[in-house]
């Protein structure tokens, strides 16, 4: 056992998490780059002959240059290991950031030093507060002309009702960047420029007192206005509590810009020392350590066709507590049946390699055979554990969608539910007909394009997609005690059912589902499936 503590106690497991173009992904790049798992750091957009970023790996991801399912990498930096989850930043795949955070300890938020808090993001930065857990802020692109740096902290506070403490201070931005002020070390530390995929650079360290050197560094007139910043902060920034922090109440605020490398090593450095390894996690009604329990895991993600040689589906699993060992039997909770977890490996990326142990903290993904849902657990054929679900998100756009050619079914029908299976789309049925009609509800609308992406690359379906007026979307509860026939609805209702059959009702309108509700005495509607 005290070897397990030792090898859990060195995981650190963190979301990145950003507005698209913040430079989330280039960041993540660049913490590969200083842990020596790559030698070159990829540009995310660029030619076509341009090396794309490890973690977009689909070929939609690399056409568009954006991110549009979370990638899982993992690497060594000095005594930690480290497990990185990228999610995608547009908020049209906030669902796949959100099961991304439950399967992390932390959050590293990147903010764009020129935009600061962006609208788009708002949603993804709640639900790490709604989790409570640990948000790490990276200021980036100061190598750009920035926003004033007290208003960004200032927006950073107002939108996500967390209070800030910026543990170092950029001097200047843009051509005037020079470099940042380390408030613990009360010295300036200024970096020369190095090239955009390496990480050779030099800093320099000053002492805030010797004011003869820094003026020749940075300049008269750069240093006055940092002396009066510093004070400003040091009267009205919230103190540094590494309590506060854990318990998600205070994010601590860095600065730098992942494209030049400054600033990048120096909030990795301090990220590691500040987040915990993993903790003990919630299962019915008691918390399970990571040490003490065994082996034990839940399902956050469901990837179909990661190999396109081998037309696969990988299960990604977070686990929780213990140590896994490749050659035991584990129980899947939900159907009861024990087995041996297929083809464990950990994942780079779209590069894998195959596991014979992994610890509490780490990612594994194990092939599917179709059996996994979001949210199952994994554990020892003896343990009484099974995890709190992950709710999903009641999808707000819908459409109706069919195969151009009525030959292909069966590859269509595959198609649409693999990837329903992954938690990107939801499918539908209509009411009291067969499965003829699909129709099929999103969070976002990108989701439709990369669903018909990947039916014409994957399946080789061509499929035609009539968008439906529908925004919202009702589970009706009691079932059983409800004559669906006989329902009184207003004029934009649509009666569905899911795959499982449950009945649902689609309405244009919000204020359709309250006359609903008056007309139906005793009917029970809620914004969730229960499965």
């Amino acid at each position: 056992m005290a070897n397990y503590a030792e090898e859990i106690n060195k995981r650190r497991t963190f979301a990145i998490i950003s507005h698209p173009d913040a430079g989330k992904t280039t960041l993540t790049e660049k913490f590969l780059l200083y842990g020596g798992a790559i030698n070159l750091a990829g540009s995310v957009k660029g030619k076509a002959t341009a090396r794309h970023a490890v973690s977009d790996w689909m070929e939609i991801e690399k056409e568009r240059g954006i991110s549009v399912t979370s990638s899982v990498l993992q690497f060594q930096y000095h005594d930690c290991c480290i497990n990185i989850l990228d999610t995608p930043g547009h908020q049209d795949f906030s669902e796949d950031t959100y099961r991304t955070l439950m399967a992390a300890d932390s959050a590293v938020m990147v903010i764009d030093a020129s935009k600061g808090v962006e609208a788009q993001t708002r949603k993804l930065f709640k639900v790490c507060v709604m989790r409570k857990i640990p948000i790490f802020t990276f200021i980036n692109k100061m190598d750009r002309d920035a926003n004033d740096t007290f208003d960004l902290l200032d927006e950073i506070e107002k939108e996500l009702g967390i209070a800030t403490c910026p543990v170092n201070w950029p001097i200047g931005s843009g051509k005037e960047f020079k470099g940042i002020y380390a408030r613990n070390e009360q010295a300036v530390i200024t970096y020369s420029d190095t090239e955009k995929g390496t990480k050779e650079g030099e800093a320099t360290e000053i002492p805030i007192t010797d004011r003869e050197k820094l003026e020749q560094v940075i300049g008269q007139a750069p240093l006055e206005k940092l002396e009066e910043e510093i004070e400003l902060l040091d009267g009205a920034s919230a103190d540094f509590d590494l309590d506060e922090v854990r318990k998600g109440n205070l994010t601590p605020v860095f600065f730098g810009s992942a494209l030049t490398n400054f600033g990048v090593e120096i909030f990795l450095q301090h990220f590691l020392d500040m987040a915990t390894p993993p903790l003990p996690r919630k299962s019915q009604d008691n918390l399970v350590d990571p040490v003490e329990n065994d082996f034990s895991a839940f399902v956050f993600k469901i990837q179909a066709n990661m190999n396109k040689a081998h037309r696969d589906r990988v299960a990604f699993m977070r686990i929780c507590s213990g140590r896994f060992d490749a050659t035991q039997e584990v129980k899947h909770v939900q159907s009861g049946k024990v087995m041996r977890l297929s083809q464990p490996q950990q994942i780079m990326a779209d590069e894998r390699k195959i596991l014979t142990e992994a610890f509490a903290g780490d990612i594994i993904g194990v092939f599917d055979p179709g059996m996994f849902s979001i949210g199952d657990t994994v554990c020892l054929p003896k343990s009484q554990i099974c995890y709190e679900g992950i709710p999903t998100f009641a999808p707000e756009h819908f459409a109706r969608v069919r195969q151009v050619d009525t030959m292909k079914r069966k590859q269509f029908m595959k198609g649409v539910s693999q990837i329903a299976q992954e938690g990107a789309i939801q499918i539908f049925q209509e009411f009291n007909t067969g499965m003829e009609e699909i129709i099929v509800g999103v969070v976002g609308v990108l989701q439709f394009d990369v669903l018909k992406y990947r039916l014409e690359n994957e399946y080789n379906v061509e499929i035609r997609l009539d968008p439906l007026p529908y925004e919202h979307i009702r589970w009706i509860e009691n079932k059983e005690e409800v004559d669906l026939n006989n329902l009184s609805g207003t004029s934009d209702m649509k009666k569905i059912k899911d795959l499982k059959d449950n009945p649902l009702l689609l309405f244009v309108n919000e204020w359709s589902i309250g006359m609903t509700l008056d007309r139906n005495k005793g009917l029970q509607l809620s914004e969730f499936g229960r499965g």
